[in-house]
């Protein structure tokens, strides 16, 4: 059975108002449905065929509760306060119950924002003489039983006395000092007008006990219940005998909504919240010193991605049976980027959300490089970073879970499952879009940040601490990552932030202001230290803001991305093509250096230190390994030459003269193994050698030694024994050694879990409120040969083939209006309101109200036919 919300009555004279929530959608105009559509996206998937299915929609369950989830703090109060008021209920009695007595002044100007927004919404319909909240929604909010009111408010008289018996409403009438009456009915509702009458109310509670009133200030705010005893006391027996408290149960006792709104003086909750909490200003530093700051990070993010997957080159750790990286290998990757741990888990998420890390499906499954990890290097550094900040802006995986337990206590790990939350990039987005609110070069008050988002966003159930919820602890993740990423610099927005979230750039700054002050001017900047608050508009929207949306087109990112990344481009280091060599066998590069330069330095030396300037050290293993990789010593020679600013200190030519001439002059091949050496004497010299002992070598000529173990691991013996033996192939050649790449198949980016349907964008709206007004035209106007009483059914006609084709070609002589009901090629049923333009070939041609535009349909598709009243096209 469709409730009131739901049934479509008769349609109602113009100018009168609506009786149901589908007739107050038929009196919107096209913008204020592709608005609802726009802010309940769900209402829209699928398409509704008329405005009623539109209506029984809006009204469902999951439907409310999502609505009334995404509702601010004050909106959802003033829907608590409408479901605890008479149905329907007019304007001023719910501005009272917000308001209270005294008619708070923020309340009253903030409330008819509120109420539109509820109204907006469809959770509301109805005049501002008969305002009505949605079934659904009042069964959610009202009190009942099973479940407290958010207000804390009890039953009505009326609720609470339904089951009492009518000689004991009559002895509570006469105890309140009112005239008995002839029927329960009459005697509740005089109840009821003495108990809302502000001028007799105040008069019987100036006759009760002190204790009574005591009882009466516990309840008042909530939970209303309370227990008594078989044989209550004399205080509370006062307010039972005069329903100022009523049974409910064997020994409980509630406290009526009346009384309760009486002595609360009107107000439906204690605390209103008609305002949005102004963020509090932290700091303000000078937006030069914001950008820069935030392109160091930047960089430095960049430089710890790709020293992160050129730590998994050869190939990464292995993935968990569950999924997922081990506790061990996130541990010992934090060592390797030098980070905590949490730290380690965003990068490490930040790679695999940008598409650069992913599993590579073999048996032994690991972690590795993607190809589009090659691609990303040879981006320039600002489109490296923007494809990072995107992916983080936009990802619903949430590093900051990582160590946390699953409903199944189950530990999160990191790349692993679990870690998805739907709700990340809208929190993120709107963090950084208030951070844009603030002035220029301004960091917030964490809290305060949190205690916006709450506002706009209530929690649902108690919270052990202020931001323990997950927006909350969103919000905390968003900010610590913005800074770590270079989004924010020093807690402030920074100029590539603001293209990323698609915003227009600041004003130029104003570099005559006082030192330290920023764009807001001294003045500002003294009156900005750390707990300053910015002043308020005082309406319910405070607090001036961008608003413009998070772009979600690809075009539209992509636009968003380039733009970041030519903000960011400039203030990035250049690449140095040199280093400067030290008489201690080190190399300092000044900063960063040219990839091919870098390459060549990190197989030539080892890193010793990393910051502002990184530290090379040379060592014979590295020379060694340089010597490996193919490059001889004058290679070496004219590599560090070309590349100094400083001149090659004569320690490291000897020790890379002194590595060369040792190198390769023992030779390992593949027999089992064997050592080769021109010079005999060297052989003796490993035979003798104690430590040889393990490889097991014998002598099979005066320059042939052969070995029991394997040519790598005689290789690495000989090696750790202080010699230099290069390996050679079956050929005789010498073996050039290089760290294999590893790269998995080709993989895309992790899509993001979705918050539910997505929004519509201007096109599809558009088409839905066609279709929508199309089948509801169909299903309410009345057709030629019904009563002229009876709208139409809006059930799908049916026709046989003979009168299907008569009444088109009728329509097509007249220019009629018809309605029809065709099934396509899929087997899918519509209902189409078509004006026919010709009929021809067992097709009609006809121009579609649906879908505003001329279509060709096949008649043996079309079930059935009715023509529209005249009146009615």
């Amino acid at each position: 059975m469709r409730t009131e919300e739901q049934r479509d009555p008769d349609p109602a004279p113009a100018g009168t108002p609506p009786r149901s929530l589908a007739e107050a959608l038929r009196t919107r105009d096209d913008t204020s449905l592709s608005t609802l559509l726009r802010i309940r996206p769900d209402l829209i998937t699928p398409v509704p065929t008329d405005l009623t299915q539109l209506a029984t929609r809006a009204a469902t369950r999951a439907s409310v509760v999502r609505a009334l989830e995404r509702l601010d703090r004050f909106a959802l109060q003033t829907a608590e306060a409408l479901a605890v008021a008479s149905d329907p209920a007019t304007y001023d009695e719910l501005m009272g119950l917000m308001a209270g007595d005294d008619r708070d002044p923020a309340v009253t100007a903030a409330f008819p924002h509120a109420l539109a927004t509820l109204r907006e919404q469809a959770l509301v319909w109805g005049t501002d003489d008969r305002l009505r909240l949605v079934r659904t929604a009042r069964e959610l909010l009202a009190p009942a039983a099973q479940h407290p009111s958010p207000t804390g408010l009890g039953p009505t008289v009326a609720e609470a006395t339904a089951g009492m018996s009518p000689g004991r409403i009559q002895e509570i009438v006469a105890a309140c000092g009112l005239p008995t009456t002839h029927d329960s009915v009459s005697a509740v509702a005089s109840l009821t007008a003495l108990f809302t009458d502000r001028k007799r109310m105040p008069a019987l509670l100036d006759t009760a006990p002190a204790e009574s009133l005591e009882v009466l200030s516990r309840l008042v705010w909530g939970p209303p219940y309370g227990q008594v005893t078989a044989d209550p006391a004399r205080h509370l027996r006062w307010l039972i005998d005069r329903a100022l408290l009523l049974p409910t149960a064997p020994g409980t006792v509630v406290l009526p909504r009346e009384v309760a709104l009486h002595l609360r003086a009107g107000r439906a909750h204690r605390e209103t919240d008609p305002v949005a909490p102004a963020l509090e200003q932290a700091r303000t530093h000078r937006p030069q010193m914001v950008d820069t700051t935030a392109a160091g990070q930047a960089y430095t993010a960049l430089a710890t991605v790709e020293e992160l997957l050129k730590d998994w080159h050869e190939g990464g750790p292995s993935v968990l049976r569950a999924g997922g990286l081990s506790v061990r290998d996130l541990k010992r990757t934090a060592v390797a980027l030098d980070v905590a741990e949490p730290v380690a888990a965003f990068w490490v998420e930040l790679a695999y959300a940008a598409g650069l890390l992913a599993t590579d499906g073999e048996a032994d499954e690991r972690y590795a490089a993607t190809p589009g990890y090659d691609e990303w290097l040879e981006l320039p550094s600002g489109e490296r970073w923007a494809l990072l900040a995107s992916a983080w802006l936009a990802a619903t995986r949430t590093a900051g879970l990582v160590g946390g337990r699953d409903a199944k206590d189950r530990t999160l790990s990191a790349l692993g499952p679990g870690l998805d939350r739907s709700a990340a990039p809208e929190v993120r987005h709107r963090v950084l879009t208030l951070l844009a609110g603030l002035p220029e070069g301004s960091s917030a008050v964490p809290d305060s940040v949190i205690a916006r988002l709450h506002w706009e966003r209530p929690p649902r159930g108690p919270r052990t601490a202020a931001g323990d919820d997950l927006r909350g602890r969103l919000a905390r993740w968003t900010l610590s990552e913005a800074e770590l990423l270079g989004v924010t610099g020093r807690g402030a927005l920074s100029a590539q932030g603001r293209a990323l979230l698609g915003l227009p750039p600041a004003p130029a700054h104003d570099t005559a202001s006082g030192s330290g002050s920023g764009s807001v001017g001294a003045s500002a900047g003294r009156g900005a230290g750390a707990g300053a608050r910015l002043p308020v508009h005082r309406h319910h929207r405070a607090a001036a803001e961008p608003a413009a949306p998070l772009p979600r087109t690809p075009a539209e990112r992509a636009a968003a991305s380039a733009q970041a990344a030519r903000i960011l481009g400039p203030l990035l280091p250049e690449p140095l093509d040199h280093v400067l060599l030290q008489a201690d066998l080190t190399a300092v590069a000044p900063g960063p250096l040219e990839r091919p330069l870098a390459e060549s330095l990190g197989v030539l030396a080892d890193v010793e230190s990393k910051g502002g300037a990184t530290v090379y050290r040379f060592t014979p293993g590295s020379v060694r390994r340089a010597l490996d990789a193919g490059r001889s010593a004058s290679d070496l020679h004219a590599f560090l030459t070309a590349h100094s600013r400083t001149p090659v200190p004569q320690p490291l030519s000897y020790l890379i003269d002194d590595v060369a001439r040792r190198h390769g002059h023992l030779r390992i091949g593949a027999a089992s193994a064997y050592v080769r050496c021109d010079d005999d004497a060297l052989l003796n010299e490993i035979l003798a050698d104690k430590r040889s002992q393990g490889l097991r070598l014998r002598r099979l000529a005066p320059t042939v030694l052969a070995a029991q173990a394997d040519p790598a691991a005689l290789l690495e013996g000989l090696r750790s024994m202080g010699f230099a033996p290069a390996a050679e192939s079956a050929e005789g050649d010498v073996l050039i050694t290089r760290a294999h790449a590893h790269r998995t198949p080709p993989r895309s980016a992790p899509e993001p879990v979705p918050d539910g349907p997505p929004v519509p964008d201007a096109t599809l709206l558009g088409a839905a409120i066609r279709a929508i007004r199309a089948g509801d035209l169909a299903s309410t106007s009345p057709r030629k040969g019904a009563r002229a009483d009876l709208p139409g059914t809006g059930e799908l006609p049916r026709t046989g083939s003979a009168e299907t084709l008569a009444t088109m070609q009728a329509a097509v002589m007249t220019g009629g209006t018809v309605w029809i009901g065709y099934v396509n090629a899929e087997g899918a049923a519509s209902q189409r309101v078509i004006a026919p333009i010709r009929v021809e070939g067992g097709f009609v041609t006809a121009y579609d109200h649906t879908a505003d535009e001329v279509r060709t349909y096949p008649l043996h598709r079309v079930t059935g036919v009715a023509e529209l009243a005249d009146d009615q096209r």
